[in-house]
């Protein structure tokens, strides 16, 4: 096989783009190469994307990515110089960017100028050994070179080094390249060898601190104190027991270290959880009394809403009657005026002329307050509870241990109660003749006068208050009355059998249990004497629950869901709901009572 048929022509490593040797040459997927940067300008801005040279169109711009190996080689014919450095210089007129392999391929056919064999190229390394080889090319090449190389000799021979490569030290030449070199029989033997002669490194120079062969040791080291390798170590030997011990200590040093790193972790962990169940426990709490305030801002502006429309309606009906009185009034004296029977005139008209009995209306008005200022006061109150918690934490942390990581929670009692929800509605035929009733008997309001209803002896002539439909005669019940904005109310049960006419005194010996405010401020529960109670927070919503079989009648506040009191008696008939939303005075208080539905509170 001759030497040109061996090796790979100069216009391999060349970019068709620049014309130059590849720098960081990269494939295209049809299989042509370019320098990375030279493909990339070549399609940079094209709407198209085709190969230089086949001109093969790609549906998108492709990703291309450097060709390692095509790069390695060309950096090896890149990197060679003296008389291997290859290609021309610009004055030359071809080139651009350093080297080509021209010079390199008429070098190897001066020193190969027969077809290349095992035994010449052995004969070309023996007789070149102590000078520039074509070994000092880069081991691609040495490869390159045994591949080409027919297998016509023996194995065992010298010449068999080619088909099984020997064991080879590097060197570098003056010129800056790596110079490789048979290491001969010693390979077999796995002594290192020096690079200049050779030789075995069996000597040991103390006075350079360096292994060396015998020739070294008489060319250079001739005066130095040198040891065998042997007597070095073995002298050298007993040291590393102390050098052990060192290291040993260093990995105990270490390896304490990282107990210590662990322990502060397994803290920075506890600090962790800590924090964690402290903030999760203080803001849940926060973030629980804001939305309850929420809730309870809300629930008041829709109930001082609601109090305000049925006012209004009230207020409207009575305006109404008495506009069609007024008119009825208008007419009648009209026809008088147009009436010839001067008699029926003279005595009738002293009757119209009088104006009829109408309400001042002057002093009437719709009340704005929406009853939420006690809301915000509390809210205020615990924020600032809040800000001292959090003061306290910044100050202290958090304790070592939460017991309690849940948010706020109502008392099990007010939530267990809940579930004996009894759909109260109002008892028209106990009504007193003042009091009005809305059409889905759920709110009563106090108005300005009678009305005309039948007389019975279920009804209260005296008291302004009503009954509820429902008999109470076993069991638990429980309801819920909004009270917002009233200065006046009673709140109750009443036994079936209570008086109903004329004055009453209303304590549980006469068979009535309730709750009274008065003066929008006092409250009271008629025993005998009164109980007075205080209430730090005023509630807009009272809830009533009855355990007819124990004979209690307890009162909640269902915003705060706080126990106010409980009556402890005996019943021995049946018991009904009592309502008194007592006088407007003047409309100081007429807002109604309503009877809202109960909500499981979770």
């Amino acid at each position: 096989m001759s030497l040109n048929g061996s090796f790979l022509s100069e216009e391999q490593f060349m970019c068709s783009i620049c014309l130059d040797v590849f720098t960081n040459p990269s494939s295209t997927p049809c299989g042509h190469s370019f320098c990375m940067t030279c493909i990339s300008r070549y399609w940079d801005g094209s709407q198209v994307y085709q190969c230089p040279l086949c001109k093969k169109t790609f549906q998108k711009r492709p990703d291309l990515q450097i060709n390692r190996t095509l790069r390695e080689i060309t950096d090896q014919f890149k990197s060679m110089n003296g008389g291997f450095v290859v290609g021309k210089n610009k004055k030359g007129g071809k080139g651009g960017r350093g080297a080509r392999s021209g010079h390199l391929m008429e070098e190897l056919k001066r020193m190969f100028p027969k077809p290349l064999t095992k035994e010449n190229v052995n004969q070309t390394i023996e007789e070149d050994s102590q000078g520039d080889s074509i070994f000092t090319l880069l081991p691609p090449v040495t490869a390159l070179l045994a591949s080409s190389v027919p297998d016509t000799t023996v194995a065992g021979s010298p010449s068999n080094a080619f088909a099984h490569p020997p064991f080879v030290h590097p060197r570098h030449c003056s010129n800056g390249l790596r110079r490789f070199t048979l290491s001969g029989a010693a390979t077999s033997q796995h002594v290192p060898l020096c690079e200049t002669h050779l030789r075995g490194l069996m000597l040991y120079c103390r006075s350079d601190q360096m292994c060396i062969c015998p020739e070294c040791e008489v060319e250079d080291h001739n005066d130095h104190d040198t040891v065998s390798v042997e007597t070095e170590w073995m002298e050298t030997k007993p040291r590393l027991r102390i050098s052990e011990e060192e290291i040993q200590e260093m990995i105990g040093e270490r390896t304490r270290k990282i107990e210590e790193i662990k322990t502060s972790v397994t803290e920075v962990e506890m600090a962790v959880e800590r924090e964690t169940s402290g903030s999760v426990r203080l803001f849940s709490k926060l973030v629980s009394a804001i939305e309850r305030s929420q809730a309870e801002l809300m629930e008041a502006v829709e109930i001082s809403r609601r109090a305000a429309h049925n006012h209004a309606d009230a207020v409207i009906r009575q305006l109404e009657q008495e506009i069609e009185e007024l008119r009825q009034r208008e007419t009648a004296l009209a026809e008088l005026a147009q009436s010839d029977d001067h008699i029926y005139c003279v005595q009738t008209f002293p009757d119209l002329s009088r104006p009829p009995v109408t309400k001042d209306w002057s002093g009437v008005s719709l009340n704005p307050d929406l009853g939420t200022a006690t809301i915000y006061r509390s809210l205020s109150a615990m924020l600032e509870k809040f800000q001292d918690e959090l003061k306290s934490v910044v100050e202290n942390g958090f304790p070592a241990t939460v017991l309690d990581t849940s948010p706020v929670r109502i008392q099990p009692r007010a939530k267990k109660i809940q579930a004996y929800a009894l759909n109260v509605s109002l008892d028209t035929n106990t009504a007193h003749p003042r009091l009005v009733l809305s059409e889905d008997l759920k709110t009563v309001w106090c108005a300005d006068r009678h009305h005309h209803v039948p007389d019975s002896p279920e009804r209260f002539d005296r008291v302004v208050c009503v009954l509820g439909r429902e008999a109470i005669s076993s069991g638990k019940h429980y309801w819920e009355v909004e009270v917002n904005g009233k200065t006046d109310w009673d709140l109750g049960v009443a036994r079936q059998s209570v008086n109903r006419k004329g004055k009453i005194d209303y304590t549980p010996n006469n068979g009535f249990w309730f709750l009274s405010l008065r003066d929008k401020n006092k409250y009271a529960f008629r025993t005998e004497p009164y109980t007075d109670v205080e209430l730090n927070l005023r509630p807009h919503k009272i809830g009533i629950f009855v355990d007819y079989e124990k004979g209690e009648v307890s009162f909640y506040n269902v915003d705060s869901k706080v126990h106010i009191y409980s009556f402890h008696d005996v019943f021995t008939e049946n018991i009904y709901p009592f309502f008194s939303p007592c006088t407007n005075k003047s409309g100081k208080n007429d807002m109604p009572l309503i009877i809202t539905p109960v909500y499981m509170t979770h």
